[in-house]
């Protein structure tokens, strides 16, 4: 039973960075797996992508990362990472990891949540 731990969530203040880590628990998941993102949650709100990886799209971003973020693999410690900058009040949030394993048949967008089957627990970002 593959897990994903997310580390690297703080308080900054606005302007400020923070790089956000997804391990995953079972060895070499990272280096095989099909697609993997950052989504995130504010309170009261739904959550949204983020950021998104795959063999078929590449790196994808939702709009209002505005070239701030960036994602990125490391198969040689098997984590994901999600690099932000310029951060703003407007993305305090929960943010989650996400992955999916094999290829699917359906939607193949890495931003769509609808992709992804294996979530992690969150860590938490406050901007101030």
């Amino acid at each position: 039973h593959v897990q994903l731990v997310e580390s690297g969530g703080g308080s900054v203040p606005a302007g400020g960075s923070l790089k956000l880590s997804c391990v995953a628990s079972a060895s070499a998941y990272v280096a095989c797996v099909y697609a993997m993102a950052w989504f995130r949650q504010a309170p009261g709100k739904e959550r949204e992508a983020v950021a998104g990886i795959s063999n078929d799209a590449g790196a994808a971003y939702a709009d209002f990362v505005q070239g701030r973020f960036t994602i990125s693999k490391d198969s040689d410690r098997n984590a994901l990472y999600l690099q932000m900058n310029n951060l703003t009040p407007e993305d305090t949030a929960m943010y989650y990891c996400a992955a999916k394993y094999s290829r699917p048949a359906g939607t193949r967008d890495p931003l769509n949540r609808l992709l992804y089957d294996l979530w992690g627990q969150g860590t938490q970002v406050t901007v101030s």
